[in-house]
């Protein structure tokens, strides 16, 4: 597979940040594949520590009779080549329940970095494979837990998902008009509160190993994530025990010069002139410099948004915004999924990446949004089937060929 649209780059890197790092993976759904794939973009090796045949125990229990819930429909299967979540990653399918698993996983922990896992807690220990365990088998491991509500506490046992942590949090008040709480995707718990949180606490402790030759336990709760997020939301409260409601928050939209307006087409605009110097720009731009030195003027406020209405319906999106980024107006255009590819910062920037696919052909992918100048993120392949990287593995580890198809006849590996 070659990447496409590099025109850019001059020179080839044969260096990647994190090469060299080995990562087992037994997280599943969005939030710690997506942090995992942040550290294989960054050139980790990234095993995914996948199940032989199908759910086993109380899991199977509970699923007698039931039908696996398929993948949101907005989202690509991850079986396909376009499901970013299993990129720059092998796989290997491994029955830990079987001791001849784990003693496989036991020896892949001694020679790997971290460990990142998103079970409930109590779930590895009734494996063998939990923190206490795999640290005496490899004191620079690096165990990182990835959580909805975090090891300990009255919540730790609560099943959950992303809309779950952020109503916890408080995101989904802090964000949500009275009588219309929004369920916003999960963007916000699973892959920034949960996935990148993750990884975060991943590299510090690997950066903290440097120093102490040692690896730790990284305990990471989604609800923390997106608390520690509302940070200067929370931060009035604490000041003065204000809650300001959502309708009046500049930052949710309660101002006329910091809001989405629709324009002639259909489409929608974003303004955010919170500086009087934007908002002066702003209202000479639109013709009614009247309105300049009354941006804040409540008594006004009403004026000005009906205006700002009646006027942004007179020309396109595209119109407005080539007007008003000439004249230096903090503008954006609300932009929709298909538009992105052709938005012309986004390609310069290569956020949105054309691979070649030996089946698909061109395959479109999200790019790397972490730039390091001499030692970038790079998509080396789409990733790997479940447990299509197998064999490769446990070569690695020492396994010659009949031992694997030994250990694949007993339904060890597959």
């Amino acid at each position: 597979m070659t990447l496409q649209n590099h025109n850019q780059i001059e020179r080839i890197y044969l260096i990647q940040a994190l090469e060299g790092l080995k990562v087992l993976d037994l997280t599943r759904y969005a939030p710690g594949p997506y942090g995992t794939m942040i550290l294989g973009d960054l050139g980790a090796d990234i095993i995914r520590v996948e199940e032989v045949g199908s759910p086993a125990g109380r899991r199977a229990d509970q699923m007698k009779g039931m039908n696996e819930v398929p993948p949101p429909a907005e989202f690509a299967s991850p079986d396909t080549p376009y499901y970013p979540l299993n990129r720059n990653k092998r796989s290997i399918r491994l029955n830990l329940k079987a001791p001849a698993g784990q003693q496989i996983f036991y020896q892949l922990a001694k020679v790997s970095d971290v460990v990142i896992e998103g079970f409930r807690p109590g779930v590895t220990k009734r494996l063998g494979i939990d923190y206490p365990t795999l640290n005496k088998i490899n004191q620079k491991l690096i165990y990182c837990a990835l959580t909805g509500y975090g090891q300990d506490g009255p919540y730790r046992d609560l099943p959950g998902h992303d809309i779950n942590y952020i109503a916890s949090a408080g995101v989904v008040s802090a964000i949500s008009l009275p009588g219309n709480l929004l369920v916003p995707g999960n963007l916000i718990g699973d892959m920034a509160a949960g996935g990148m949180q993750a990884a975060i606490g991943i590299l510090v402790a690997l950066a903290a190993r440097e120093k102490t030759g040692k690896g730790q336990f990284v305990d990471i709760a989604m609800t923390d994530g997106a608390v520690s997020m509302l940070c200067l939301y929370l931060s009035q409260y604490f000041q003065n025990g204000t809650i300001p409601e959502p309708e009046e928050r500049v930052s949710c939209g309660a101002s006329h010069h910091y809001n989405h307006y629709q324009t002639g087409d259909g489409k929608f605009i974003t303004i955010a002139c919170s500086e009087p110097w934007f908002f002066a720009n702003l209202c000479r731009a639109l013709d009614c410099e009247d309105f300049i030195h009354h941006q804040t003027d409540e008594e006004k406020a009403d004026e000005i948004k009906v205006f700002f209405t009646k006027r942004f319906l007179t020309r396109t999106r595209d119109e407005w915004f080539d007007i008003l980024s000439r004249a230096d107006v903090p503008v954006s255009k609300v932009c929709t999924l298909d538009e992105l590819s052709k938005d012309s910062q986004l390609r310069h920037r290569q956020m949105i990446l054309e691979m070649d696919h030996p089946g698909k052909g061109k395959i479109k992918q999200v790019g790397i949004s972490i730039k390091l100048s001499d030692t970038p993120g790079r998509i080396k392949n789409l990733g790997s089937k479940p447990g299509e990287d197998t064999s490769e593995i446990l070569s690695e580890l020492g396994y010659g060929n009949k031992e694997i198809q030994q250990l694949i006849t007993e339904n060890i590996v597959g």
